[in-house]
């Protein structure tokens, strides 16, 4: 089979396809044939090793697939590794079967992006109906997503940050009520003012460093600042413990992994966005497609925050 397979640990570049055996199966598994694995930000960090979870090479990334199963059924699946190939072992039992009219790029929305959106918004945020819910990066895979439930279980405002014109029409078309530069000066203020003057209750964030900083400024008494990244790749300075007191506010982190070892955590998100998307309830914003020969283009959009929606790899 072909695959991408990093015997050394870099950037982009390092993502070749080659020839390689089939995969060998465990206990439960199969060798099936990969129909699309999804495309995602942390993907860039597996390939240099800055993951939350340390790698060892070698290494196949890629996270969720789309797989033909050995009675023609589409299943969908959250994996460990292995997706960017044309053939993956898994264990079919763990794999979710795909609604009719459900495609197998929007499928793919569902997993990585759609239940972390999900739980964002359920289970770390708890956001309540009428609360003002800030979405950095609201033309991404996450922000897409959340946007659009944020606004289906009743925020009561939607801001959101983007970096050009084009993907703040596209968070506004999305649901978002306001879309603010996110590189403006004074991002604290401008998303206060995004409010009518005042804090707001929720914000995903995912960039760190002086993103982070300003967000956490920017959060009302008994705010909560939810965060599920870096890309930035900037850290943010050390969280006074006395600010959180002093408004009664909260940052919480979120690592989808800690979801996906309790499946029926994420069984429920995932079940729920499929239904959305069969039901024409959830528009999956779908960006580019790659091939397993220009899959280093896909990370290299993802790095310079050039990419919209869900980037797919077609092998």
């Amino acid at each position: 089979m072909r695959a991408i397979q990093l015997t050394e640990f870099g950037g982009p570049e390092k993502l070749v396809a080659e020839d390689l055996p089939d995969p060998v199966t465990a206990e439960g598994e199969e060798v099936l044939e990969v129909l699309a694995a999804g495309i995602n930000y942390a993907d860039t960090h597996q390939t240099e090793d800055s993951y939350l979870a340390k790698q060892s090479l070698p290494l196949i990334p890629g996270s969720e697939v789309v797989v033909r199963g050995a009675d023609g059924r589409r299943l969908l699946g959250f994996v460990s590794g292995g997706g960017y190939a044309e053939r993956i072992a898994v264990n079919p039992t763990r794999l979710f079967p795909i609604p009719d009219g459900v495609s197998d790029a929007d499928a793919l929305t569902t997993l990585v992006q759609g239940a972390t959106a999900w739980h964002l918004l359920r289970t770390s945020a708890h956001l309540a109906a009428g609360e003002t819910v800030v979405v950095h990066a609201g033309a991404g895979g996450v922000g897409t997503i959340a946007i659009q439930l944020a606004k289906k279980w009743g925020a009561g405002r939607i801001i959101a940050t983007a970096s050009t014109p084009e993907k703040r029409a596209l968070a506004r078309e999305l649901g978002a009520d306001v879309a603010i530069d996110s590189q403006v000066d004074d991002l604290t203020a401008a998303l206060r003012e995004a409010n009518g003057g005042r804090g707001v209750d929720v914000v995903l964030e995912m960039t760190g460093g002086q993103v982070f900083d300003a967000s956490l400024r920017a959060l009302a008494p008994l705010g909560r600042l939810a965060v599920f990244g870096m890309a930035g790749r900037v850290p943010p300075h050390d969280v006074p413990v006395g600010m959180l007191m002093a408004r009664s506010t909260a940052v919480i982190g979120f690592w989808l992994v800690h979801v996906a070892q309790r499946p029926a955590m994420l069984a429920e998100a995932v079940t729920d966005l499929l239904g959305m998307l069969a039901r024409g309830e959830l528009r999956a914003v779908i960006g580019e497609k790659y091939t397993l020969d220009t899959v280093s283009d896909a990370h290299r959009s993802l790095l310079d925050r050039s990419s919209v929606g869900k980037l797919i790899l077609i092998p």
